[in-house]
């Protein structure tokens, strides 16, 4: 809020990129839903464990598997331009990843 008691917009590039289409709010990030959840244990479990062999692969594969879920998921549903630009680049640089690792 401004000073006179009056509520300040953001700049209009902003407030297309950053204001959900649902209820109006401005959404840069959202609580975790089950693919980020999924992914977040596969990359602790990774991380900690760090398995090899079969167990290696199982983990990795479920990881990517989640991060895609949640990219495509995004691109498809996500709630503004912005969530839905987070999406796809984390799906292509995920997708690159795959390809170049």
């Amino acid at each position: 809020m401004d000073p006179s008691g009056g509520n300040r917009r953001l700049p209009q590039p902003l407030e297309w990129l950053f204001r959900d289409r649902i209820d109006g709010g401005i959404t840069i990030a959202q609580f975790p839903n089950l693919a980020l959840w999924v992914f977040a244990v596969a990359a602790v479990v990774r991380y900690v464990a760090a398995p090899t062999g079969s167990a290696g692969a199982v983990v990795d594969v479920v990881a990517g598997a989640a991060l895609a879920w949640w990219s495509i998921d995004e691109v498809a549903r996500g709630v503004n331009p912005w969530r839905r630009i987070l999406g796809a680049t984390v799906l292509v640089v995920a997708a690159a990843g795959s390809v170049l690792g």
